[in-house]
């Protein structure tokens, strides 16, 4: 009886992920809003819906440099903290 498997019978094609591959930030362009952001982790015992204010600037950050692709920030998951910010603008008279 042969003990051979035949690896040839099924291909596995790979699959990029769903949000793509960005470049890291060689030059530490957004390195000041990480640091606020790990922080802010530290702070509230790596709680991350504490520090959802300090991911969103980073993640803008990273969109404003082309460090990752522009996404709107409510398909990123602020839309509550977008809609928060435009509360707090007072209206022009």
């Amino acid at each position: 009886m042969s003990t051979a498997m035949n690896f040839s019978s099924k291909s596995f094609t790979p699959r990029p992920p769903d949000k793509g591959a960005f470049p890291l930030d060689h030059f530490g362009e957004c390195s000041a809003f990480k640091e606020r952001f790990m922080e802010c982790l530290r702070h509230s015992g790596y709680e991350s819906a504490a520090c959802r204010q300090s991911a969103m600037a980073y993640l803008e950050c990273r969109m404003d440099r082309q460090l990752m692709a522009n996404e709107p920030l409510e398909k990123l998951g602020f839309k509550d903290l977008i809609n928060e910010k435009s509360e707090e603008k007072p209206e022009k008279s």
